[in-house]
């Protein structure tokens, strides 16, 4: 704790809001959303369908509107997207937790979900603006307040619902209202270079053709693929081999991959920074990621004590690979913008990995059906390895044709510089 006292107090006093901020986005987030199933179905007693069709319209209006808020925070500077998410997600979390009707429900879902949208790509560019030459550190100690609130939100979201759902969401809102009022006072205003804040389709189109940027968005799809996996592959393999302990046990796995992240990420970035070239940390990030799924596909089946040991191991080789990956990432999309339209290249990425995401969970899916008829379930453990591999190869193939060197930076910020940046009539 110390050392990320030390880190966090390193940065200038933006920065330091923005990561509070982030700690306390995700504490609300998670206080609320792993419970909010349950409620729809329970208390309100929806069919699954309705249940499915509002959790879904939360992460389509979160990852299909990514590049708008992105783009707004080029046009309109970082603080407003920031205020206006938050003051957004105060409205639809308050609305989740007092409306029983579906119609409503499905506006507070989709309000909750172009929140995240508004914030998430302004707090990113904003967080590498201020920063400067620190990205990477930044984005590291960021990470740990990230990592800190998905821990503790479902912890305390617990405890309030032994009370009543209601407060749950009441605490979520007061907790997002709050934030508004802080960031409203505290927060500076902060704008891109005055030539970012041109036209919306000069924006996208300068965005799509930074061709250095969309093949590094594509190759590093498969990463978040790896990570969701928490969420569906590893859940299904502790109930598969487990029984009535899997969800007991897949509580405990989302325990240790945010304690790997909470303890390690500051010492882990730090010791890949001393060793390592940026690339080479993302390479070797992404094939630790991969082979994290390799004990799994090498367990046999039957043996509950050493399935739980092969899921312990794949979550916190997971975390670790995913904090090695992480700040380097996260300074190679800014490295790629030319530090030119920032929000709207992360707004880009954060859509292209949230379709990754979509279809990778849908592959896998349909791949587990079939490994589990066929009493073959390394063919799924073995295909996510092979992901990860992947995604490792195709970002060393990048770097190593110069796609993420300086040269193409350069270049991608003489194309920026050449492009109109006001709209055709």
């Amino acid at each position: 704790m110390r050392a990320l006292w030390r880190q966090t107090r390193s940065f200038p006093p933006a920065v330091r809001l923005l990561m509070a901020n982030q700690f306390a986005i995700n504490l609300a987030f998670y206080m609320l959303m792993p419970y909010l199933a349950a409620h729809l179905s329970g208390e309100l007693a929806l069919a699954a369908w309705a249940v499915g069709l509002v959790l879904g319209v939360r992460n389509l209006s979160q990852q299909g509107m990514f590049l708008i808020g992105g783009t707004l925070a080029d046009r309109f500077g970082y603080k407003a997207p920031i205020l206006a998410g938050c003051l957004l997600r105060t409205v639809g979390f308050a609305l989740l937790g007092w409306v029983d009707h579906l119609p409503a429900l499905i506006a507070a879902s989709a309000a909750t979900g172009f929140a995240g949208a508004l914030f998430n790509p302004a707090v990113r560019a904003y967080l590498a603006a201020e920063a400067g030459e620190r990205r990477v550190d930044a984005f590291a100690t960021f990470n740990v307040y990230y990592q800190a609130g998905m821990f503790l939100g479902p912890l305390v979201g617990l405890a309030l619902l032994a009370a009543d759902f209601r407060l749950v969401c009441t605490v979520a809102a007061a907790i997002f209202a709050v934030l508004t009022v802080l960031q409203w006072r505290a927060l500076p205003d902060h704008r891109g270079p005055a030539e970012d804040r041109g036209g919306v389709l000069a924006q996208w189109r300068t965005v799509v053709a930074n061709r250095p940027f969309l093949l590094f968005s594509a190759a590093m799809i498969g990463s978040y693929v790896l990570t969701f996996q928490v969420y569906l592959a590893l859940p299904l393999a502790a109930s598969d081999a487990l029984g009535a302990h899997g969800t007991a046990v897949t509580s405990g796995l989302f325990v240790v991959s945010a304690a790997v992240a909470v303890v390690g990420q500051l010492r882990l970035t730090g010791w890949a920074k001393n060793r390592w070239r940026p690339s080479q940390a993302l390479v070797r990030g992404l094939t630790a990621m991969g082979l994290a799924f390799l004990p799994l596909a090498l367990t046999p089946p039957g043996s509950s004590v050493v399935v739980l040991a092969s899921l312990v191991t794949a979550v916190a080789l997971l975390a670790a690979g995913s904090a090695v990956v992480y700040p380097f990432e996260m300074d190679t999309v800014v490295a790629l913008s030319g530090n030119r339209l920032v929000a709207t290249h992360y707004g880009l990425y954060n859509t292209v990995s949230g379709l990754g995401i979509t279809l990778g969970n849908l592959m896998t899916g349909a791949l587990w059906d079939f490994a589990e008829r066929h009493g073959a379930l390394w063919l799924t453990w073995g295909a996510l390895t092979a992901t990860g591999l992947g995604c490792a190869a195709s970002v060393a193939a990048l770097a190593r044709t110069g796609h993420l060197g300086p040269r193409h930076r350069a270049a991608a910020r003489g194309a920026l510089v050449r492009r109109p940046t006001i709209d055709r009539p």
